[in-house]
């Protein structure tokens, strides 16, 4: 499943090339991929003719901000616009976007296709179709709608992701650290990939109790999932999801990964060999030298 550095990734690839991009026609190939509103009619006449503005990530969800467009009757006035809620995406476990500037036909994945008036295409591609789009209109709450971005932990890569909470969050779980760190609610945007990389560089095992970190590791473990979902993010998220950028390739971290998917082979602190072992239905890869 794409974690936060991918879907970071996409964000700034959306932003990027959907600067202008006003919303001229939808087609909806796959209807449960609209999980709100469920009506698909009413979804794509809510959505057309919006501008779709500033993109937000929260978590795992990309938000995008859509201004309402009205054709002027008249040449040469500029179109007004007004807000008109939000188109909000969650990627689950396949789901990426594609830009498409030519006319290509859409593969049999292809879940949902917006155009503008050009024919541009933004192409919702998901093999597993477990992603879900949602467009809140102005005047409703996304988490009222969405469950899960209500509930949503501090980010990580934001001030209030800091000791004094993770002390407060850690100090009362019994469940593994590693648990801790794959729970949205207590931390959100981090999945199997990061948590066994942030959890090697601060050389804590994963199968510890959470309420079991001192103080010190605390420290570095918030310093390691900082400096590992950074480093990520500026490669573009990792390949060894099912994961693509807008431009539909891959990102680069995996040539940086210490543990994950490295069982049998050696570390690269110590020389002794990654483990592999099941962790609450997760597959959890480390090193039993360096990680304590």
């Amino acid at each position: 499943m794409p974690e936060l550095p991918e879907v970071e990734t996409v964000r700034r690839g959306l932003e990027k090339k959907l600067k202008n991009f006003i919303i001229e026609d939808i087609k909806i190939l796959r209807s449960s991929t609209i999980a709100f509103p469920k009506n698909k009619v009413e979804f794509i006449r809510g959505v057309n003719n919006s501008k779709v503005g500033k993109w937000q990530r929260r978590g795992k969800y990309l938000i995008a901000n859509l201004k309402k467009y009205s054709k002027s009757p008249k040449k040469n006035i500029n179109p007004p616009y007004e807000d008109n809620g939000y188109l909000i995406i969650h990627l689950r476990m396949t789901g990426y976007f594609n830009w498409i500037t030519t006319k290509t036909p859409p593969c049999k994945h292809t879940r949902v296709r917006f155009f503008d008036k050009n024919n541009s295409e933004l192409r919702f591609v998901d093999v597993r179709s477990f992603g879900q789009i949602w467009w809140v209109k102005e005047g409703l709450d996304p988490k009222e709608i969405i469950n899960g971005l209500g509930s949503l932990g501090p980010e990580p890569l934001e001030k209030n992701f800091n000791l004094s909470y993770l002390n407060k969050e850690f100090s009362k779980r019994t469940k593994s650290v590693k648990s801790v760190l794959l729970d949205q609610k207590i931390i959100a945007g981090i999945g199997n990939i990061y948590a066994d990389e942030s959890l090697y560089e601060a050389g804590i095992s994963p199968f510890r109790e959470a309420r079991t970190i001192n103080n010190d590791e605390l420290i570095r473990l918030k310093n390691s999932i900082i400096n590992v979902l950074k480093k990520s993010i500026g490669s573009g998220g990792t390949t060894f999801s099912d994961f693509r950028n807008i431009e539909g390739t891959n990102g680069d971290y995996s040539m940086q990964a210490n543990v994950y998917r490295r069982a049998g082979k050696k570390c690269k602190k110590c020389n002794n060999l990654i483990q592999r072992k099941k962790l609450s239905g997760r597959g959890t890869h480390w090193c039993d030298f360096c990680q304590k």
